[in-house]
């Protein structure tokens, strides 16, 4: 058995140095660890290569996106079960071989992610419902969740605690979650439709069409995310990706409710241009 450890990079390399180096107290001698490095800056990039020579390198000097990114890690690789991991993320438990272990006991489980804890240790809301009318006040970045976090649409939307081991759900955040190659191969990949954000609900939701489950598993460790590493040197455009995505996951599989398509772009398109005009503010 053998994990391949799938990385997407955009200029986060401090924080990938210290993904890389929690990770690999947890790797066995047959694991795979690739890296795809976006718009690569060889200057910051050649000491990190120089302390992880095991890791295969995938410098580019396009930005595709982090689905297509994924993507190409793993074509760079061979072993069945494929873990994620965000570049601003640290390792600290055996999430690894609990996270595989898993897999191999569950087949009807296509998806499977550890407890995520933010930067401060909080846990954070990795495992979701599908996206629905409730989610624009009940998400993960919505304000009502920001100030008011144990409302009722939260708690629908989001599951931040379970007791008894795991639970299924709909969908994994993209952060850290692993699945096996061959599911990933009959789902062809992530849809590189999507540039940033929401290619992790969309995987969620063609796998669970397929007949198979997504299981929010804490009990296998965790992993800390601090997120935003990669997207805080392109904040615009990571805004403007994000409700892109979430329109584009809206009408992929939205059915008969495309009839409101008009409606939800307009919304979503205020919203980003929202956080667009907040964003120059700050900067």
């Amino acid at each position: 058995m053998a994990v391949a450890v799938l990385v997407v990079n955009y200029r986060a390399y401090p924080a990938l140095a210290r993904c890389l180096a929690s990770l690999m107290l947890w790797l066995g001698p047959d694991d795979e660890v690739a890296v795809v490095d976006w718009v690569s800056d060889a200057q910051a990039l050649d000491p990190v290569r120089a302390r992880f020579p095991g890791v295969r390198w995938v410098p580019r000097v396009d930005n595709r996106g982090f689905a297509a990114g994924v993507n190409l890690a793993a074509a760079a690789t061979t072993a069945p079960t494929l873990l994620l991991l965000n570049p601003d993320s640290v390792v600290e438990g055996p999430v690894v071989r609990g996270l595989e272990r898993w897999l191999a006991d569950h087949p009807r489980c296509a998806v499977a992610g550890p407890q995520v804890l933010d930067a401060d240790g909080q846990v954070q809301a990795s495992a979701r419902r599908f996206p629905g009318v409730t989610t624009a006040l009940g998400g993960r970045t919505s304000w009502l969740t920001r100030r008011f976090p144990g409302n009722w649409f939260a708690r629908r939307n989001l599951v931040t605690t379970v007791e008894g081991g795991h639970q299924v759900v709909d969908w994994l955040a993209g952060s850290c979650l692993a699945t096996p190659r061959a599911v990933f191969a009959a789902l062809g990949g992530l849809d590189e439709g999507f540039f940033l954000y929401w290619e992790d609900a969309d995987y969620g939701r063609r796998a669970t069409n397929r007949g198979y489950e997504c299981h929010y598993v804490p009990a296998v460790g965790a992993v800390r995310h601090t997120g935003g590493e990669s997207s805080a040197h392109a904040p615009v455009r990571s805004i403007r990706a994000f409700h892109h995505s979430a329109a584009r996951l809206f009408w992929k599989h939205a059915g008969l409710a495309r009839l409101c398509a008009p409606l939800v772009w307009l919304g979503l398109w205020l919203r980003g241009e929202v956080k667009v005009a907040a964003a120059r503010l700050r900067t």
